[in-house]
């Protein structure tokens, strides 16, 4: 089976809706997608509906990516297979959603300072119903000209040291995991190697991960190197965590799709094997269930 455990919607910063993203799902060959936007449950019930009324050959999981706070360090946990209504997760994540918005107004206060008003204003219109992210921001630049690209308006504005960059007050690790474990669901640490992190310094966040209480990790991510690969799937092992599959995808790239290339390394067991209920997998799943290129 074609697992993608992580993918955005316009209820964060994806640029698909997500009727728009279980369809392009279906028609990519993935059969399990985990919807995992940031720090909001927003899109489940639209992609939900969609996939009932259409008839879709795809198998949905509840999920969410929550941002928290590690060695001055933000590290991103997914919540796979959670309960919608919960109330614990739902009161995290309300919270979550007010340090967002609190954030938001800051940097746009900031970048009116550095001469671009009227920013908080357009990443709002540009996030729509969604919460409003650095990305957003981003993308509004990029539209009134203020950088020729995403990557340069981060460099430039929106990282860590620049003029717009407003710090995060995000919770610690296990404050998140414990939500998600509320809710019925399995902690999973994000990108693991996308945090600019040393070796050391990234086995140290897997045992901290690990530490309070996170069941898996990000073993398999696109434009990914065997090597590297294989050298997750080794360090879950011996860190005693799972591992999980995901494009992080937010809208179509020439290299980045949903569902592509996101086969297993030779070691690590696979979070589905693990939770089968979380996924609806049945006994007869289990000769298939495995994640294909």
């Amino acid at each position: 089976m074609r697992f993608d455990l992580h993918s955005h919607t316009t209820a964060s910063d994806g640029h698909l809706s997500p009727t728009e993203l279980v369809r392009r799902a279906a028609e990519k060959g993935v059969e399990v997608l985990a919807i995992t936007d940031h720090d909001t449950l927003a899109g489940l019930d639209e992609a939900a509906a969609t996939i009932a009324a259409e008839s879709l050959p795809l198998r949905l999981v509840s999920g969410v990516e929550i941002s928290t706070g590690w060695e001055h360090h933000e590290i991103h946990v997914v919540g796979i297979g959670v309960a919608v209504d919960n109330a614990t997760l739902v009161a995290f994540l309300a919270e979550q959603g007010r340090r967002r918005r609190e954030r938001a107004e800051e940097m746009g206060i900031r970048l009116e300072k550095c001469g671009i008003p009227g920013a908080y204003e357009g990443a709002k219109r540009l996030a729509g119903s969604g919460e409003v992210t650095r990305a957003h921001f981003a993308r509004y630049l990029v539209e009134v000209g203020v950088a020729d690209s995403m990557q340069k308006v981060f460099k430039k504005y929106l990282s860590r040291g620049n003029k717009g960059y407003v710090p995060a007050q995000w919770p610690e690790m296990a404050a998140a995991i414990a939500a998600i474990h509320a809710a019925g669901g399995r902690a999973v640490l994000a990108h693991p190697t996308r945090y600019d992190l040393s070796t050391k310094w990234l086995k140290r966040l897997l045992v901290a991960f690990k530490g309070a209480g996170g069941d898996a990790m990000e073993a398999c991510l696109p434009q990914q190197s065997p090597s590297e690969r294989a050298n997750l799937g080794q360090w879950a092992e011996e860190h005693e965590l799972l591992i999980s599959v995901g494009s992080d995808f937010h809208f179509p790239q020439p290299w980045l799709e949903l569902g592509r290339g996101l086969w297993l390394p030779k070691r690590g067991r696979p979070l589905w094997l693990a939770y089968p209920e979380l996924f609806g997998l049945s006994a007869a799943d289990f000769a298939v269930a495995d994640a294909t290129p």
